[in-house]
């Protein structure tokens, strides 16, 4: 080890900034008596002084440490966790701007800052043999002609689909590439996503993160990735490669180029809530032992403990201004540096906590309205925590849209016919008025639509199973959600019985049609359009394997041809993804069985049947050239009952043809004629879509 010379450099930017002859370092700690810089050649450890500057920057400027430099920082300070003081030099600290990481994350005794039989005495084993290191990176790349793509919210389809998963599997991904950002951006993957017809994918987060040690204990790892420890690094397991000019960072890029060439946009799903650290038993990693009182929300009147509205153990500092500036400067870079599109918040209602309640007028959401960079891109909250009143759905500002988790409960209460579900079904189809159109300021477009996500049942496994299982992840089966009412499929699982197997067909194809169909930005769980199956767990967050990646060979094939047919019928057709709420009974109409309109008592009726006329030609809506926006009239009704129906079409002057029944599928040409008033068929659990034939 030697003492290494530096200059007193610069206090900004934050973080290693190459400028090809050296690199900057600048790091924020309010409580450090000294920083030392450690850089790394394999086990060598050399160390520089970082000079105290203005608003508690330390900083130095060391020429000729170039892209590819390992290295972390010590800081010397007051250890007294009952002030909320952990300053510990014997642990490496990772820098919370760091661009990339290197090396692996080895658990061990020595990555605590306190002794694990006394945590309020301090630990002085080194933890720098056993920890990752930040990695200074090259950041030129060459974009091309590479733009945002601002596809409009009202065009837009979601895949929320994850990095490894999607391909870790492929038959047609080379090996090397499986489960890769390259792997991503294949031909092959892309292909599937453009042929589905999806205009952007939602990834599940990618900043940089760390596998809880008591997973690793019971050989799972944190598959999904809720659990970052670096704001502005691309998860380093993702990347084919690992040197410094084509690492995570480029291979990062190159699949957002790759993606965009394609006419798919790139949401990142973040976690800017809590960190990987824990809670006060948890190990020193970076935030914890830089500035704990700073970055974490502390208990005032014990603060060796901390506040927690994410059930993690610990929640980030949303009130402190070096805090709101790592998260405003993650959010920048990301969308400057690395072209993203937009952002989905992952317990964003915690991101709302000034002192305790959530506040629909919080500082982080003003700063990311006057942002010129942020408040261009796609903006969307997961709008709960688990704190008080966490459940925050239709109360964010204007410029967001948010995860509607009332679309999600409603329309599956109506299709497995639970009672009085009738009225909320409705509220749901027409795009959640009843939560967005408060004020004025929002569209149909706030509320961004799912009937299955990450965090649950896929799409088959929700149709096919009454209850959860999860043994698998180590719990004895008590994780994960309880409520999956049946959905009248009989058996439990995966069965022979063909009725049984045709109502879960119909239910699936019910769920898609009924989320593509319904006002709103749809969001299609990865995977669903193939049938995936998680074998019932409902709570698959740490099963890196097959049990979460994609099944390609066993796919279903009918079921993902519907899914294609329904996406682009649903694209073709701006009746289906309105610009604005229905104003009148001439734009929406509500029917019964016999073709008559709904009366308000018929909304308290446990049947769980419904129609609805949308008239295609009250949008009022105009193209980019002007052009008044005109579209075909549909007339949908949806039967959740176990009853076969006659339905009566509802009369409108003109003749009606079959387009779809879920029953069947998507209607050949020629299409069935049904004259008007006429009359349909209509199977149990199913729902059929009318076209009104022009006179």
């Amino acid at each position: 080890m030697k003492e290494r010379q530096a200059w007193p450099g610069r206090p900004y930017p934050l973080g290693a900034s190459f400028d090809g002859f050296g690199t900057n370092f600048a790091v924020f700690s309010s409580v450090a008596e000294r920083v030392e810089l450690c850089l790394f050649e394999g086990d060598r450890e050399d160390k520089a002084e970082l000079a105290p500057g203005v608003d508690h920057v330390w900083h130095a400027y060391l020429p000729g440490v170039i892209a590819g430099q390992q290295y972390g920082f010590r800081v010397h300070g007051a250890w007294d966790p009952g002030q909320g003081l952990r300053c510990n030099p014997a642990k490496l600290l990772l820098d919370p701007y760091a661009r990339s990481f290197t090396g692996r994350l080895e658990w061990s005794p020595a990555l605590f800052a306190h002794k694990l039989d006394a945590p309020d005495q301090r630990s002085d084993e080194d933890s720098a043999p056993h920890t990752l290191r930040s990695t200074v990176i090259a950041p030129w790349f060459d974009w091309g002609n590479d733009r945002p793509l601002d596809t409009p919210w009202h065009d837009t389809v979601i895949y929320e689909v994850h990095v490894k998963g999607f391909t870790a599997r492929h038959p047609e991904v080379p090996p090397a590439l499986r489960g890769t950002y390259a792997g991503l951006a294949h031909p092959a993957a892309i292909q599937h996503l453009r042929e589905l017809g999806v205009t952007a994918v939602e990834l599940l987060p990618v900043h940089q993160f760390v596998h809880d040690g008591s997973l690793l204990d019971k050989g799972l790892r944190n598959y999904w990735g809720y659990n970052s420890i670096g704001f502005f690094a691309p998860h380093d397991e993702y990347g084919s490669r690992r040197d410094a000019v084509m690492g995570p960072c480029a291979e990062f890029k190159h699949m957002v180029r790759a993606l965009h060439q394609a006419g798919i946009e790139v949401i990142l799903d973040v976690v800017y809530n809590h960190t990987g650290e824990g809670n006060h038993l948890g190990p020193m990693l970076s935030f914890r032992g830089l500035d704990n009182g700073a970055y974490y929300r502390i208990v005032q009147d014990n603060k060796s403990y901390y506040m927690d509205y994410t059930g993690t153990g610990n929640t980030l500092n949303m009130q402190h201004p070096y805090v709101l500036q790592l998260v405003m400067d993650s959010l920048r870079y990301w969308v400057e540096e690395m072209h993203v599109d937009g952002f989905r918040f992952d317990l964003a209602a915690t991101l709302a906590r000034e002192l305790h309640d959530v506040d629909r007028l919080a500082t982080f959401f003003q700063l990311v309205q006057q942002d010129p960079v942020l408040r261009r891109v796609k903006l969307i909250a997961e709008p709960w925590d688990l704190g008080e009143n966490g459940y925050q759905v239709g109360g964010f500002p204007p410029l967001w849209s948010e995860w509607n988790g009332r679309f999600r409960d409603g329309v599956r209460d109506f299709w497995r016919c639970h009672p009085g579900a009738l009225a909320d079904f409705g509220y749901r189809f027409t795009g959640s008025s009843d939560l967005y159109e408060r004020d004025g300021a929002r569209r149909p477009q706030a509320s961004v639509n799912f009937v299955t996500a990450h965090d649950g049942f896929t799409l088959r496994d929700l149709v096919s199973h009454h209850d959860k299982h999860n043994a698998a992840n180590g719990e004895e089966n008590r994780d994960g959600s309880d409520d999956n009412r049946s959905w009248n499929g009989g058996a439990e699982g995966d069965t022979d019985d063909p009725n049984v197997n045709a109502v879960r067909a119909r239910q699936q194809r019910n769920l898609l049609a009924t989320l593509l169909l319904a006002q709103g930005v749809p969001m299609l769980l990865a995977g669903d359009e193939l049938g995936r199956t998680q074998q019932g767990n409902n709570n698959a967050y740490c099963q890196d394997n097959e049990i979460s990646w994609f099944d390609w060979e066993h796919a279903d094939h009918e079921l993902l041809e519907f899914a294609r047919h329904l996406i682009h019928f649903y694209r073709k057709h701006p009746v289906f993804r309105r610009r604005g709420w229905f104003q009148s009974s001439r734009e929406i109409g509500w029917f019964k069985i016999d073709g008559q309109p709904m009366k308000p008592e018929d909304w308290k009726s446990d049947k769980n049947q419904v129609g609805v006329y949308l008239d295609g030609g009250g949008l009022s809506a105009v193209d980019a050239r002007g052009n008044r926006i005109v579209d075909d009239s549909f007339f949908i009704f949806a039967n959740a009952s176990g009853d076969e129906l006659t339905i009566t079409l509802p009369s409108r002057g003109a003749a009606w043809e079959l387009v779809l029944d879920t029953a069947g599928g998507f209607a050949p040409q020629p299409r069935p004629r049904i004259d008007d008033k006429g009359t349909w068929k209509l199977s149990s659990h199913a729902l059929a879509v009318f076209r009104k034939v022009p006179p």
